[in-house]
């Protein structure tokens, strides 16, 4: 299907779909296995509180990731102040600001003040150069977060930690199922968080878990996401309710089965569109490495608006309007919301390449519910506009 642009909805056509497309659509294995082990949850009346379901997610995790330990957690937020409060984080701790806002929420949640530090403008990491000069007297650790599931530099960021006698945690929730130098990606640093929320690729419905290869923190973190109990009428830390339930293990286990299936979709739809957005002035899709996995769960653009002629904003509304629910990651950036602004007026000055790219990246829908028809739709509006870039900008302003 060819439109011109008179035919945008913007200008008057209608939507060229009917239902919206969206970011992060739920991915969803085996219907009936899932069911068959909600009955069985049911049936066992045990619905919480470590049972069959949550013990046997952890186990298989750990497989699949070559760990020691994985907690499973009722989802990444708390996983992320457990693991915070848990390896005795206090005081200032450096974080990106280009981050989904629980990673700092994670921290101010618990009069932890979190330190924005800049990325590096190709990896879309922390920049270990920079994480340096912003450790101070009060620092007590380090959030590194696997942006777009592509790993920070873990051994810059893990030289610096041990030099400094910092604590080391991975913000992991982009990075389920990849690898970073050929090792599976969750034995980083003192511990690392995973996201299993319904937006990822892959979900138990609602979910985290903190994995680690240290004996001691993992007990702790045992504990303390089951109120600090150490047997039944005794505690031994500050804890909180952070327990998995077993129908959310269940759909992990059911989706566990689909692995291959929702990564295999996921590769397919990167390079269907690498392969139609090639050759586009100002457009630049984020690359992936040869050597490494990854869940491609993530379809990112970088636009430059002084060559497209249009900015990504722009091109965000022209979407919408079509129903194709293109997200502005992370838009405007942490430092820019409340709290932190009011907090820190001044950070985005040390912030040049974090303010840099939350005017330019844009995440195109992809996963099971999207396929080659789709794709090729949102392509084509995307090189419509650009190349009505000047008659666009016109009607806009006019």
């Amino acid at each position: 299907m060819k439109l011109n642009i008179d035919e945008l909805t913007i200008f008057g056509g209608k939507p060229v779909f009917e239902y919206a497309l969206h970011v992060g659509r739920p991915n969803i294995g085996n219907r009936q296995k899932f069911t068959e082990r909600v009955a069985d949850i049911l049936d066992r009346k045990w619905l919480t509180n470590g049972g069959k379901y949550v013990q046997e997610f952890e186990r298989q995790l750990e497989h699949l990731m070559g760990v020691k330990h994985c907690i499973a957690i009722c989802n990444a937020t708390v996983a992320l102040e457990i693991a915070i409060r848990a390896l005795g984080m206090k005081g200032e701790v450096i974080v990106p600001s280009f981050t989904f806002i629980a990673t700092a929420h994670a921290l101010q949640w618990q009069e932890i003040t979190p330190v924005f530090c800049d990325i590096d403008p190709e990896t879309h990491n922390l920049d270990p150069r920079q994480v340096e000069r912003m450790i101070t007297p009060r620092t007590t650790g380090i959030i590194g977060v696997h942006v777009w599931g592509r790993a920070c530099d873990t051994d810059a960021l893990g030289e610096i930690a041990h030099r400094r006698n910092l604590r080391l945690l991975f913000d992991a929730a982009h990075a389920f199922a990849c690898t970073s130098k050929g090792q599976m990606i969750g034995g980083f640093g003192d511990a690392e968080v995973f996201s299993f929320h319904g937006t990822k690729f892959f979900n138990t419905l609602e979910g985290g878990a903190v994995v680690t290869n240290d004996d001691s923190l993992a007990n702790k973190i045992r504990l303390m996401k089951n109120f600090g109990f150490t047997n039944y009428d005794q505690t031994g830390y500050v804890g909180i309710n952070g327990k998995m339930n077993e129908v959310s293990a269940a759909m992990g286990l059911t989706n566990l089965e689909s692995l291959d299936e929702f990564i295999g979709v996921n590769r397919h739809n990167y390079q269907f569109y690498q392969t139609l957005l090639a050759g586009l002035d100002g457009v630049s899709l984020i690359a992936f490495s040869d050597v490494e996995k990854f869940n491609y769960q993530y379809v990112v653009l970088e636009i430059d608006a002084q060559i497209t002629g249009v900015t990504r904003d722009d091109l965000v509304a022209i979407l919408h309007a079509e129903n194709i629910l293109a997200r502005r990651y992370f838009f405007p950036g942490c430092h820019q919301m409340e709290p932190y602004r009011s907090y820190f007026p001044h950070s985005g000055l040390l912030l040049p390449q974090t303010e840099r790219l939350t005017q330019r990246v844009l995440c195109l829908p992809t996963g099971t519910a999207v396929g080659e028809m789709e794709i090729r739709q949102i392509c084509g509006l995307i090189r419509l506009t650009l190349e009505n870039s000047e008659e666009i900008k016109r009607r806009f302003t006019r």
